[in-house]
């Protein structure tokens, strides 16, 4: 596989608010090597031949399609790319396993089904299982013999899974665990055979359980009529007296946190990936159409507001791309140096995963919300035929709304993100002190700052900018709690102005590195560059109205007036002609009728 010249040190979970990123530390699609294409090409065989020509099957659910389909995924090794080989798993790296799920997300429905039994389905076996586990339940998990769901969210605990009020309770003779309890939304629950629950033991201890289909006691409640995801399953699931044997404890007794939030974190990574497979196929179909529909004379992806539309789904689109690969691999290259220091595999991939649960939580609010845009516009590009049924783009838009509500609504991630970088700054993992008291020096001194040469100096020199504006918001707001006048927990409203400029800054940085590191390759890069353009002059826009709006929220007075010159110091780019640039990506995807980078 292609491997990444890591000539600068890992970056900690967050350190990229404080720290400069060399572009020949990341990994960019246009790396992947022959194994890597040809597994993008398997992906989309299946996707193309298999998913959608059983579109219209998959979205009624007929004749356990979906099992058929995870089947012939199985077959494929797509179930299993990312499991042990000792397991029935081919094991392969972060990045092909980011391939695989970008692809994967081109299927709508199906994608559902998937993720739910790759995913929190299987992990929570690999990462907390017993080997005697492991054994039993992964192999067959692999091929698709057996299918897979999780069992988290309760009708009274939503985000807030810990208040769940199944209960487990260990029977006289020690041999079984009684479960009780309902829940609700559970993905692939009509045709599951195993059931990860998480129940309280004693109504105390939260705890994992593997649960088989056949046991008394477990039944299920009819087809969830949903708006969207039709074609996968979505049913509540009853516990009532339900044995468990002792030995289906997940984890550690009282230990169930640690596998639902974990393995959340990678959840919120995959569907960043898989929200990036829909947002281009969505993009390819609305270019499609734009292409054909004539009006007054002309294609109508020839008028500019067509063209603005084509533009900004792609510009979107590669921001995420970006975004999604750079944290790929920084997942894969954390993982290789735990597993380089003498960590077991798997228990780096775990650590791995908590390293980055920051920017895990990015990726799923910045992939659902760019998924959600591309799939309005392409409604919008179609008109009439977009708001019926006839086509892709109606079910595309009610496939899409879902993903900013389950893996942690948005709001929740935008807080957890903020959360988790306050958590590790006061813990010491992240200095954010130090850089937040040379940004305030700054500013009060005059200073310039850094001077940046070679290419792209503009773009560096604003994203550094955009950097401190962070670190200025980020250090009056901990200033003003320390001296009693906020409280950031109750402050969610800033929170949320906090965690934009973080999500802002991590992309614009990932799309700087993408196009310096494809300057270096030697490639043409005239269109990545209007990307880059269009993103840094909207990025800076929108990040000095974030920190315009949190600062006059809890300041006031002349500390007010300071930080205000400061956002008008550090938030600036140098104008450009975003229209011409938006035309330049445009006449690209016009010309490719798909995503065409």
């Amino acid at each position: 596989m292609a491997e990444v010249l890591e000539q600068q040190k890992i970056l900690k979970g967050g350190e990229f608010l404080i720290s400069e990123t060399r572009p020949d530390s990341i990994f960019i699609p246009e790396e992947m090597d022959e194994e890597q294409q040809m597994i993008r090409q398997t992906c989309q065989d299946f996707v193309y031949n298999d998913i959608h020509k059983n579109i219209a099957k998959i979205e009624k659910q007929e004749n356990d399609i979906a099992v058929d389909m995870l089947q012939k995924a199985g077959e494929l090794g797509l179930l299993s790319s990312h499991i042990p080989e000792e397991y029935g798993g081919m094991n392969l790296e972060t990045n092909t396993n980011t391939l695989i799920c970008e692809e994967v997300g081109r299927t709508g429905s199906f994608s559902v089904s998937f993720a739910a039994h790759t995913g929190i389905g299987m992990l929570p076996i690999l990462y907390f299982g017993t080997e005697e586990q492991k054994q039993q339940y992964l192999p067959r998990l692999c091929t698709g013999e057996l299918q897979a769901c999780y069992c988290l969210t309760e009708p009274g605990s939503g985000s807030d899974a810990l208040a769940a009020k199944t209960t487990a309770v260990l029977s006289e003779d020690g041999k079984h665990y009684i479960l009780n309890g309902q829940k609700m939304w559970i993905t692939n629950s009509g045709f599951a055979d195993v059931f990860i629950v998480f129940a309280k033991i004693d109504g105390e201890h939260f705890t994992g359980f593997i649960v088989d289909r056949n046991t008394d006691g477990l039944t299920l409640g009819a087809e969830e009529d949903k708006m969207g995801i039709k074609g996968s399953s979505t049913r509540q699931v009853f516990f009532e007296n339900a044995k468990v044997p002792a030995e289906n404890i997940l984890g550690e007794k009282g230990k169930g946190h640690l596998i639902a939030f974990n393995v959340l974190n990678v959840g919120r990574f995959k569907l960043g990936a898989l929200s990036l497979g829909a947002a281009k196929e969505n993009l390819k179909m609305a270019a499609i159409y734009a292409n054909e529909r004539v009006q007054f004379g002309a294609a109508i992806a020839s008028f500019g507001a067509i063209k603005y539309k084509l533009a900004e789904q792609t510009i979107r689109s590669y921001v995420l791309e970006s975004a999604q690969y750079r944290a790929s691999q920084m997942l894969q290259s954390k993982i290789k140096a735990l597993v380089a220091d003498g960590m077991e595999r798997e228990k780096a991939k775990l650590e791995a995963a908590e390293e980055y649960a920051i920017e895990c939580a990015i990726l799923k609010v910045l992939g659902s919300e760019v998924l959600d845009y591309t799939v309005d516009e392409t409604v919008q590009i179609h008109g009439g035929l977009g708001f019926s049924e006839e086509l892709g783009a109606a079910r595309a838009y009610r496939d899409s709304r879902i993903n900013r509500i389950y893996e942690g609504t948005n709001e929740i991630n935008r807080l957890l993100s903020v959360n988790q970088l306050m958590k590790r700054a006061m813990k010491g993992h992240l200095d954010l002190t130090n850089p937040a008291l040379a940004v305030q020096k700054e500013l009060v001194s005059g200073a310039n700052g850094v001077a940046f040469t070679g290419n792209y100096a503009n773009e560096q020199h604003a994203l550094a900018g955009l950097k401190k504006t962070f670190l200025m918001v980020v250090g009056a707001a901990v200033k003003s709690q320390m001296d009693g006048k906020l409280h950031l927990k109750h402050e969610q409203e800033i929170m949320m102005n906090i965690a934009d400029m973080m999500i802002d800054i991590f992309t614009a940085e990932s799309t700087l590195l993408r196009v310096s590191k494809l300057k270096d390759m030697g490639r043409d890069v005239t269109a990545d560059e209007a990307v880059l353009q269009v993103v840094m002059t909207d990025t800076t826009d929108r990040i000095a109205k974030f920190a315009k709006d949190a600062l006059c929220s809890f300041s006031e007075g002349d500390e007010l007036m300071l930080m205000l010159k400061g956002i008008r110091k550090f938030a600036q780019y140098t104008p450009v002609n975003v229209k011409a640039a938006r035309r330049t990506v445009a006449d690209k995807v016009i010309e490719a009728n798909d995503y065409p980078f």
